[in-house]
Parts: C-alpha cells; structure tokens; sequence
C-alpha cells in the first residue's frame, strides 16, 4: 500500500536554489517525509555531480528533519513507486514552466495513473530562478547578489565549479 504522508520531489537540482528550497520547505511541512529525488540524466551536461547535488541539497536542507535525499534514473513517476508514495511534488513557475509541467503530467497520469502530480508555485520573489539564470549570471554575480538566488551555504561550492571548470562549460 502506498503511503500517502511521503511526497516526492524530484528535479535535477544542478544547483539547487532558493526556489527549490522554497518549495522543499513548504513540502516538508504538509508531509510527513519529502524525498528530494535527484534525476540522473545521461543525456545532460550537468554542472554538479548527483554526489555534489546530494551534498549541497543536505547542506541547505539541514534545518528540515523530515527530508531524505536520493539519486534516480529513469522515468520519475517509477521511482515514486520506487518509495512507496504516490504523490508527485513539481515546482513550478508561472510564467516559464506550466505547459510544459501539465504535458508531463498528462503523461505521468497515463503511465502511472496512482500517481499523483502536485503542483506548488515558487514564492513570487522566486518565480524567475532557474538553475540555467545561475550558470548564466555566476560570473557576474557578486556573493551578495547570489545571496538572492542560491542558499547560502552553497555559494561557495558553486564559487569553486566555476573556477575549476569556468563558466562556458557550465551553460551547455
């Protein structure tokens, strides 16, 4: 039987910002247990390795002590089965992400239709963050102007990425 007080949040979370923590901070006070499940995909060029995004998600999260973290492949809704939950968090934003959101939805519902997609909208302050805005402005950035986009404990991971690998790898 699936357990209707766990939630997952999945994404790639390659960094995770402060709208995702947004949301994993709201989830985790309607559930019992979030699991933040971090996509692997092959296919993309990721900033963080899944270990980094673990780590920098354990490290912006550690005041939320309902929250485990793990790393999936393949399609979310079989690693929603995976955990024994049937509810799908999607953090989205209003402007960039609903259709798209609602198409993978009506597609999730039809291949796994005990699953269901719950939709939380960032904060509005949030609503423009993306992990692609921060791989695009971190060379700009100062740190205090980071502070508006990234949790802070993982500005200096992010600080370090773009010194060992420099920022054109980093928005492909």
């Amino acid at each position: 039987m699936k357990n209707p007080q766990i939630a997952i949040y999945p994404g790639s979370f390659d960094p995770i910002t402060l709208g995702h923590l947004d949301i994993m901070t709201r989830a985790s006070k309607i559930f019992d247990r979030l699991i933040v499940g971090i996509g692997i995909n092959l296919e993309k060029i990721a900033m963080f390795t899944p270990e980094e995004r673990m780590e920098h998600i354990r490290l912006a999260t550690a005041h939320l002590p309902n929250i485990e973290i793990r790393t999936f492949s393949g399609l979310a809704v079989n690693f929603v089965r995976e955990c024994g939950a049937n509810i799908m968090i999607r953090g989205v934003r209003p402007i960039t992400d609903i259709p798209a959101e609602l198409t993978m939805m009506m597609a999730n519902r039809r291949l796994a239709n005990d699953v269901e997609t719950l939709f939380m909208i960032a904060d509005g302050e949030l609503a423009h963050v993306s992990s692609f805005l921060i791989k695009q402005i971190a060379n700009l950035a100062s740190d205090e102007e980071f502070t508006k986009f990234l949790p802070e404990a993982v500005i200096p991971l992010v600080r370090q990425k773009i010194r060992e690998y420099g920022n054109s790898k980093m928005t492909k």
